[in-house]
């Protein structure tokens, strides 16, 4: 996984190497799918969620990366893999997971770093709020059906963010923009 996925596309940061390295994923994944543990693809999990590729979590970690001052929240599916390698990369972590994420919580407030396991069409009011103004932002958004990697930031009008990398990433239906009459 690190020679043959992360490396050749570009995931080479020192510290997130290392914690892909020590983070077993096959403790992460129903005993069915450990044999499969590193392929390059998304995972389903007993919940009907996904694991990401390992790709997308080594890209998130190298674009949040964190200095290890950082209050984060973490939403995670139900895998805990991505929690497990950012925890030790920053001073507190709080993991969510993604109704969590959408409902009128405050865990994890004042936090100046998000992660989101997964793609979004949109972040919730709600999780803003959870947020200090100036806060990282690292998670895969869809648009039209294409998913990606964006990074941005929480300030008093909101967040924004932009895309970085165009990757596969599962989508968090949570994070679903409401539907609307349209032509």
């Amino acid at each position: 996984m690190i020679d043959s996925q992360l490396r050749t596309s570009g995931v080479n940061a020192p510290a997130v190497i290392r914690r892909m390295s020590q983070v077993s994923r096959e403790d992460h994944v129903p005993a069915a799918s450990k044999g499969v543990a590193y392929v390059d693809r998304a995972i389903r999990l007993e919940n009907g969620a996904w694991l990401p590729a390992p790709l997308v979590q080594g890209k998130m970690l190298e674009e949040a990366a964190p200095t290890g001052k950082e209050t984060a929240i973490v939403v995670d599916a139900g895998s805990g893999y991505l929690a497990e390698l950012l925890r030790p990369m920053v001073a507190s972590l709080t993991v969510i997971s993604p109704g969590e994420a959408v409902g009128k919580g405050t865990k994890g407030k004042g936090a100046n770093l998000l992660l989101i396991d997964g793609a979004v069409e949109e972040i919730p009011a709600a999780l803003a709020k959870r947020l200090a103004d100036g806060a990282r932002i690292v998670t895969g958004m869809v648009s039209n059906g294409v998913t990606r990697i964006a990074v941005g930031r929480k300030d008093s009008g909101g967040v924004s963010l932009m895309p970085v990398f165009d990757i596969g990433i599962p989508q968090l239906h949570e994070f679903d923009k409401p539907k609307g009459w349209s032509f």
